[in-house]
């Protein structure tokens, strides 16, 4: 008796995933967390207007999803001032990357990032075959001159910027990185994801026609609005390319709810501008409690905020061990030399007061261990 007969690709990749949850990592440490801060959810949840749809649509479930997603397409083309022509929807960002990729990538294709950047992306490269390459960050930013190049140097079809980065939260102003794309090569697609951009000063979007066949600008609802676990994304680019994801995207992949809520949380402006407050004053007392304990953290566009723990990955990874054995849930970049940080999510007064009180004991347990 012989099983199945896999790809030599899918015998070729390693049987894991790029980031393993907090539910997880509760179950090995068999209890719950204190604090969920390693996730850059919202902790401050979804507009109550896409509650209530959300609630009203659970009737309706038995339904699928409309494959089109019309009225959300149209909400966001209107939002955006473009046409539904310009936006694909899909299973969040990550569901859309899988779909990119699946288009333009086959084994050996040429594709460029940075060394520690969101890592579903080179999983989805990994999936279909891809070359990555990566460049390295520059000051804790994203480098696109150095991304732009090495996409010259080795002929890529795909270039993968984040603008604000994560893990990092620094930026770049999308006039710079106009500005940086007339070094963008021929036949070059950029990915500029723009996940947390709704967190981001003014001025962080890409001023790019939405026409432009050089970029792909990917957005979520799982960040400033709340609502990662119903899985809503979209993409904005040329129609063409558009277009193309209705020949692999899985057409009814988004369920009734989740169309629903996204659509009543886009209608609520309001209730963004509310959390962007909260937010960006999160932003602050995580910074206020790093300073406190001799730590530094870096300016943040994002819903978190990078932590310099002041010493190398090995001193890092002993805070983070530490924090979590205290039932607060952080992550921490996974290259050097940005893997000197932890990376905290926003979080509410209880979270954040976990936080605090766990931090020093963190680093007094860390600095025991590594001295």
């Amino acid at each position: 008796m012989t099983g199945p007969r896999y790809t030599l690709l899918a015998q070729s990749l390693p049987a894991t995933v790029p980031f393993v949850g907090p539910e997880t990592q509760e179950r090995q440490r068999g209890a719950p967390f204190v604090a969920r801060l390693g996730a850059n959810e919202s902790v401050f949840g979804p507009s109550p207007r896409a509650i209530e749809a959300m609630t009203q649509a659970a009737s309706e479930i038995w339904m699928y999803g409309d494959p089109e997603n019309h009225d959300l397409r149209n909400a966001l083309a209107d939002h955006h001032g473009v046409t539904p022509e310009n936006i694909v929807v899909g299973e969040g960002i990550d569901g859309l990357l899988g779909y990119l990729v699946r288009l333009l990538i086959g084994p050996g294709d040429a594709v460029v990032t940075s060394d520690g950047a969101y890592p579903t992306f080179n999983y989805h490269v990994a999936g279909f075959g891809g070359d990555l390459h990566k460049v390295l960050y520059s000051g804790d930013h994203e480098d696109p001159a150095a991304l732009f190049a090495k996409a010259a140097e080795v002929s890529a079809k795909l270039v993968y910027l984040a603008n604000p980065d994560n893990p990092m939260g620094s930026w770049h102003s999308g006039a710079d990185i106009v500005e940086a794309m007339e070094a963008l090569p021929e036949g070059c697609l950029l990915v500029l994801d723009e996940a947390y951009v709704e967190c981001a000063p003014e001025g962080t979007a890409a001023p790019v026609s939405v026409d432009d066949p050089r970029v792909i600008r990917m957005r979520t609802f799982s960040k400033a609005y709340g609502m990662a676990g119903a899985r809503v994304g979209y993409a904005m680019g040329a129609p063409e390319l558009i277009a193309a994801f209705n020949k692999v995207r899985n057409h009814f992949g988004m369920n009734r709810a989740s169309q629903a809520g996204a659509l009543a949380a886009l209608q609520d402006g309001a209730w963004l501008e509310h959390i962007q407050a909260q937010i960006a004053e999160a932003r602050e007392r995580i910074g206020a409690i790093v300073r406190e304990n001799g730590l530094e953290p870096l300016p943040s566009a994002t819903n978190f905020v990078a932590i310099d723990c002041g010493q190398d990955g090995v001193f890092a990874r002993a805070v983070l061990d530490a924090l979590v054995a205290q039932g607060v849930f952080v992550r921490m970049p996974f290259a050097a030399p940005q893997n000197r940080c932890i990376r905290v999510s926003c979080g509410d007064e209880s979270d954040l007061e976990a936080f605090a009180t766990a931090l020093p004991k963190a680093l007094a347990e860390a600095r025991a261990r590594t001295d």
